[in-house]
């Protein structure tokens, strides 16, 4: 399985990777760590870093997992199987060589000064024996041959054995001797200083050069927004690529979005999808800042009980769409809003008629580049005329995933596909000479994970405690929910579900967790709406939900499980006069979005379920 990982140094904090499955190198400090973003984390073969202090290549290993040394990375190839969110440590050999090298050189400074003060002590105490009266009447053994060979050879600075008994030349010999000691205590200070500071310096270098050579340093985080050079006010282009789950953006080259990561603001970890992860919700959360049981489209399909009625993804009928999207906020201000294709762009609501030639209809036929160009033509536009806030919108890399999964060669070739829509994106708006006035931000919706038939839970296996008509069921996965009809208590139908699925005779039961609305975790903000059905079942991640055992094989990808399921997130790319270069911010949930656009453009929204402090943490600050 395809491993992204991310080099963290633990003293600063301040991501230096990632590793590929390609020879890449990567720079690295003296203790690094690194977290698996998947179950699976292949470590590649002669994985190398680059030390900022020696300006050479050294490897990272050895390796450490649980307090266990295993082998060098630079050896063969090791595969591992990570438990997310496992850390591995990689200890940087410069460091550990280094620090014995102070330990050591340490070391010998005090013996050394012990064994010197040892033999002081001792010449001083013969001295003192020498001229007290009493001694003089004992009498003083003299050494023999081996005692005076063994005596020159342990002692450091006793040069002639024979001077220490004669009198006269005790007095000519203790000069010397100071003189020889005091110049090897400083000889030895000098030596471990040296090498104290030479380790502070390889210790402090690296986190200096990463911090100078990084385009997030501390200066530019703190600066002011760049003024605009060309346009007359702020416009953001809101660009989402559906499906494209973190990570994608390392499975192929892919220049264009990485020059606005470089250049911009990128959540360090992914952006967090709103629950439940599926297309629908979550754009509509991003554009509202409401979670899907505040603006009413909890589900790619579902049914409102109140009226009986059905909501599928070609329903267009305000009633459905509840809070006010962005570009109905911005019409509000007295301000121009173009959507190329959107969900909920297309109903009529409020101040918003879906404008012709500023409101596409949804077509999926339509090539990407010509919604890219239709896009740059707004800004052919005079100026009082430019969209201040645009959406684009392109099905893959989603289409993909559901077919093959998120590891096949044709996701590859989607988000290459991707990229190259960014770059000519890219290429237009310099054209217009207006690619650093106008904020992009680039999202996904969701992530993608592999599905396969042989991880399946049939509803069926649950006859011997309750029978689960299909009339009851509303959807099945990745997200079951259940309405069972009046005269069937949803509580009791909860108890008698769990009681199979804990038994251990349900095929795959403990994969599933099955809730009453009201006690599902409040993480998940899914239950203040009755179009969600009373009860729901949570799947584990790639595993699925289905009525009775059929013979269709098929395996693909999906979403919609749990938003903390790692595979859920998505990216979140943020470039523009307001978002410093080359930063990196912690994971948000997408309701964040809303405000964060609305603050670009200096208008004020309506009460959501963003942080109004949000922003102030991702942009920079005015002029």
């Amino acid at each position: 399985m395809w491993g992204y990982q991310t080099l963290q140094a633990a003293y600063n904090n301040c991501v230096i990777g990632p590793i590929m499955h390609q020879r890449r190198y990567v720079d690295s400090k003296e203790i690094v760590t690194v977290r698996s973003i998947s179950g699976d984390l292949d470590i590649p073969s002669k994985i190398r870093c680059k030390c900022f202090f020696y300006r050479q290549l050294h490897s990272i290993g050895p390796l450490h997992l649980n307090k266990q040394r295993l082998p060098w990375v630079t050896c063969e190839p090791t595969s591992l199987k990570l438990e997310t969110p496992q850390i591995l440590a990689f200890y940087s050999p410069i460091y550990r060589s280094s620090f014995h090298l102070h330990v050591f050189l340490i070391s010998l400074f005090f013996i050394s000064e012990a064994l010197i003060s040892q033999k002081l002590w001792r010449r001083e105490k013969k001295e003192m024996m020498g001229s007290d009266p009493l001694s003089q009447t004992k009498p003083i053994p003299i050494p023999t041959q081996e005692e005076e060979s063994s005596s020159q050879s342990a002692a450091l600075l006793s040069f002639n054995t024979d001077s220490s008994f004669d009198p006269s030349a005790k007095e000519s010999s203790s000069k010397p001797s100071t003189t020889i000691i005091f110049i090897a205590l400083i000889l030895l200070t000098c030596i471990a200083l040296s090498a104290a500071f030479a380790f502070a310096f390889l210790f402090y270098s690296s986190s200096s050069s990463s911090s100078s050579s990084s385009p997030a340093s501390s200066a530019t985080e703190h600066s002011l927004s760049r003024p605009l050079k060309k346009l007359e006010k702020p416009v953001v282009l809101l660009v989402s690529s559906d499906g494209f789950r973190f990570g994608y953006q390392f499975k192929t080259p892919t220049p264009n979005i990485h020059r606005l990561i470089d250049n911009g603001t990128e959540a360090e970890m992914g952006l967090i999808s709103v629950f439940p992860t599926l297309t629908f919700p979550n754009h509509y959360s991003i554009v509202t800042g409401l979670y899907p049981a505040y603006h009413g489209i909890i589900n790619n399909h579902f049914l409102d009980p109140k009226t009986g009625e059905f909501f599928t993804m070609a329903s267009h009928e305000p009633k459905w769409w509840l809070g006010e999207p962005l570009w109905e906020t911005v019409v509000n201000h007295g301000l121009k809003a173009a959507t190329y294709f959107w969900p909920g762009s297309e109903v009529k609501k409020g101040s918003w008629n879906c404008p012709e030639k500023f409101c596409m209809n949804y077509n999926g036929s339509v090539p990407f580049e010509d919604r890219v160009d239709t896009v740059l033509s707004y800004f052919d536009l005079p100026s009082s005329e430019i969209p201040v806030f645009m959406t684009l919108y392109f099905e893959d890399p989603d289409h993909q995933g559901h077919q093959v999964g998120p590891d096949d060669p044709e996701i590859t070739e989607a988000v290459a596909r991707i990229d190259r829509m960014i770059g000519r994106l890219i290429d237009g708006l310099e054209k217009r000479g207006i690619f650093e006035d106008v904020t992009i931000i680039m999202v996904g919706d969701h992530g993608m994970v592999g599905t396969c038939d042989k991880k399946l839970i049939f509803l069926e296996d649950l006859a011997s405690w309750i029978e689960i008509p299909a009339e009851w069921v509303q959807s099945y996965s990745p997200l079951l929910a259940i309405r069972p009809p009046p005269g069937y208590a949803p509580s009791d139908v909860v108890a008698k579900m769990k009681e199979g699925l804990e038994s251990g005779k349900v095929e795959n039961g403990k994969y599933l967790k099955v809730y009453l609305k009201e006690e599902l975790p409040s993480r998940l903000h899914y239950v203040a709406s009755d179009r969600i059905p009373p009860i729901i079942g949570l799947i584990e991640e790639s595993f699925k939900v289905e009525q009775k055992r059929t013979k269709r094989k098929e395996c693909g990808g999906s979403h919609g499980y749990d938003n903390a399921v790692f595979s859920m997130r998505t990216i979140f790319i943020g470039h523009g006069p307001q978002f410093a270069r080359g930063k990196k911010v912690p994971s948000f949930e997408n309701v964040q979005i809303y405000n964060l656009v609305t603050s670009i453009l200096k208008i004020q929204g309506p009460p959501n379920n963003g942080s109004s402090a949000f922003p102030v943490s991702i942009l920079l600050p005015s002029q």
